[in-house]
């Protein structure tokens, strides 16, 4: 739960992730280092989802190699088409999607003020949108 909720700081909605998808984990001996969710959105549409690695692991690849597995899971499970969403000022995290393939198909404007009761900062920049992204698998 705590690298989930580095991804979502809200415990309600990545409960919700939790009861309607599935959850995948990254582990260097008995340590969880990395985590995502898949849930399925629509029909063959599939969503990746709280995609997190410790802090102590960040920078040597592992998110990469998490979004890969995401991909792969999807296909193999029937998908047509993985979806992403982040915050508007997650700046590596768009290079991260973008150099996995995925992108931009949209925004959702005012999407962290709608969802979120108190204001989220990232790179120091509050966090308003979600940038949709997709890959046709």
């Amino acid at each position: 739960m705590p690298l989930l909720l580095l991804a979502d700081p809200s415990r309600k909605l990545v409960e919700a992730y939790l009861q309607r998808g599935q959850c995948f984990i990254a582990q260097e001996k008995e340590r969880i280092i990395g985590v995502y969710v898949l849930l399925p959105t629509r029909p063959e549409t599939i969503e990746l989802v709280n995609l997190a690695v410790d802090e102590n692991y960040q920078g040597r690849g592992i998110g990469k190699q998490l979004v890969f597995h995401a991909i792969e899971e999807a296909s193999r499970l029937g998908f047509k088409t993985i979806e992403v969403g982040t915050g508007n000022s997650g700046v590596d995290q768009l290079a991260l999607y973008q150099k996995c393939g995925f992108r931009i198909t949209g925004i959702d404007k005012d999407f962290f003020l709608r969802h979120y009761s108190e204001k989220i900062f990232e790179n120091g920049i509050q966090v308003i949108d979600m940038v949709r992204l997709a890959q046709d698998l």
